[in-house]
């Protein structure tokens, strides 16, 4: 016997129709049909298949028990092992072990769902598991929007594929564009980095991730803070955007600025717009500042040098430096400053053309003055040693200077000071001052003070009374005492100064 009908006291609302094999009235409630046999129920283009059900023609219910099958579209159905359809809302509510609605690629499974046709919304509130390509979705609560393909997930979200994982509390995730967006506390895992924010996008095609709020970016041994960041996981090339601060703990560097890219594709990074960058050395840092800086790195990750640009300025508690430009190899062990150098050493101040620093494991053990050098000591406001050149090179152990070899042109003038002892004060008086030239001149260091010259080719030194010390001789050609341009602390660098 072959069973269909409706239920025609409810014209006001279009009702469910159904076919079955064999069906009776509720002997309690004649307003229900009891349905057996390949039971069909369609409803405004929807089509549900089930084993059995009960139908209520007064309130146009639906209710289907066991191998049910809802066919919403062409490409949209919905499984379960029991199901209660409402023709007036239009709502499905569907639950078993393991109900699965399949929409397209994307294929979502849960134990209790509802599917609202008004809005094309599938609900969960037990757990959830959404497959679509290559994404995985989990989640306490979800809904699903086959229209949009949007899918929202609230409580213990994680989605993820074979190499990335995001954990959140909330999430709006599209299939077609494969863009996440989250609102809460994120983790974003991969082989090469963790991403933590709380406002930001994921997409999980490109591997991309943009963050807005509370960002950290780490990548093996170095992380990085910002106000916003831009990281493709696949390329390790990263955007980074206000108060950036990037850490590499294998190297032991600090770099600071409002302006961030890392390329590690390129073993590069730069940061720009009050750059800073921080080498920890056992408690006594420098800290370098410029317009631009640039970190590079080899194969292995490993510090190998570092650029600096406009307005370079360092900070060390017992040396500073200026420069317009500066080149750090950390696999040749040479600082070079270019374009009107100046390095400040406890009282001396050492300028010319170009200047490069070489250290050993001891610390600075040669450094280069190239081209107009001139160093220079103060004495008191109005007396200053100095040395002029065409080249000078300064010998150093562990960072002492032993004796320094002026090349070329060598002019000097040194106030020779005695020293005594009165009551316990040691008292300086002026004796002299030494003041002449020689094609090149050396000068041995003790205690950090120059304590004897030698003069070599064609020599013509003297030594004046003081006050009969030529006016010509007082201060060299190219004199210029720039204790004003001098970092005084590490905040200092960032100062600004007009030439």
């Amino acid at each position: 016997m072959l069973l269909s009908g409706f239920g025609p006291e409810l014209s006001a609302q279009r009702v469910i129709e159904y076919v079955a094999g064999m069906g009776t009235r509720d002997p309690n409630n004649p307003d229900v049909w009891i349905l057996y046999q390949n039971v069909k129920a369609m409803h405004d283009g929807m089509t549900l298949y089930t084993d059995s059900a009960s139908f209520d023609t007064r309130n146009n219910v639906f209710v289907a028990h066991r191998n049910v099958r809802i066919l919403f579209t062409d490409t949209t159905t919905l499984t379960g092992a029991t199901a209660i359809y409402d023709g007036t809302t239009r709502i499905a509510d569907v639950w078993g072990d393991t109900v699965t609605l399949v929409d397209g690629r994307t294929i979502l499974k849960t134990d209790l769902l509802s599917y609202d046709r008004n809005t094309s919304t599938a609900s969960y509130f037990h757990w959830g598991h959404t497959v679509h390509d290559s994404s995985i979705l989990d989640s306490q609560k979800g809904y699903y929007h086959s229209d949009t393909r949007d899918i929202y997930l609230f409580d213990n979200v994680v989605l993820y594929d074979s190499s990335s994982r995001l954990e959140t509390d909330t999430l709006l995730y599209n299939m077609d564009s494969k863009i996440a967006v989250f609102i809460s506390p994120t983790y974003i895992f991969s082989d090469s980095s963790t991403i933590y924010s709380e406002d930001g996008t994921y997409n999980t095609e490109l591997h991309e991730a943009s963050s807005y709020m509370s960002t950290r970016l780490s990548n093996r041994e170095k992380w990085i803070t910002a106000d916003t960041l831009f990281f493709n996981d696949i390329k390790e090339y990263g955007e980074a955007f206000g108060n950036v601060v990037i850490v590499d703990s294998l190297n032991d560097i600090i770099c600071k600025g409002q302006v961030g890219i890392t390329n590690q594709a390129e073993h590069l990074s730069f940061v720009t717009d009050s750059a800073l960058i921080v080498f920890i050395d056992k408690g006594d840092s420098v800290f370098m500042h410029a317009d631009t800086i640039w970190a590079f790195n080899n194969d292995n990750r490993e510090f190998e040098s570092a650029k600096a640009y406009r307005g370079v300025r360092v900070y060390r508690f017992d040396a500073q430096a200026v420069c317009d430009s500066l080149f750090f190899s950390a696999t040749d062990s040479v600082v070079s400053l270019y374009y009107s150098p100046v390095v400040w050493y406890e009282d001396y101040q050492c300028f010319a053309d170009t200047i490069h620093c070489h250290y050993d494991t001891g610390g600075i053990d040669r450094v280069y003055l190239n081209g107009n050098m001139m160093t220079i000591e103060k004495v008191d406001s109005l007396k200053y040693n100095q040395a002029k050149g065409r080249n000078s090179i300064v010998y150093l152990q562990k960072s002492e200077p032993l004796y320094a070899d002026i090349l070329g042109s060598a002019r000097m003038v040194y106030y020779v000071l005695d020293e005594e002892s009165i009551n316990g004060k040691i008292e300086k008086s002026l004796i002299g001052v030494n003041a002449g030239v020689g094609s090149d001149m050396r000068i041995y260091f003790k205690q950090r003070k120059p304590s004897r010259f030698v003069t070599i080719g064609q020599p013509d030194m003297k030594m004046y009374p003081p006050e009969m010390l030529p006016a010509d001789e007082k201060q060299l050609p190219g004199f210029e005492w720039k204790d004003r341009i001098r970092p005084q602390n590490r905040d200092d660098v960032f100062r600004k100064v007009t030439k």
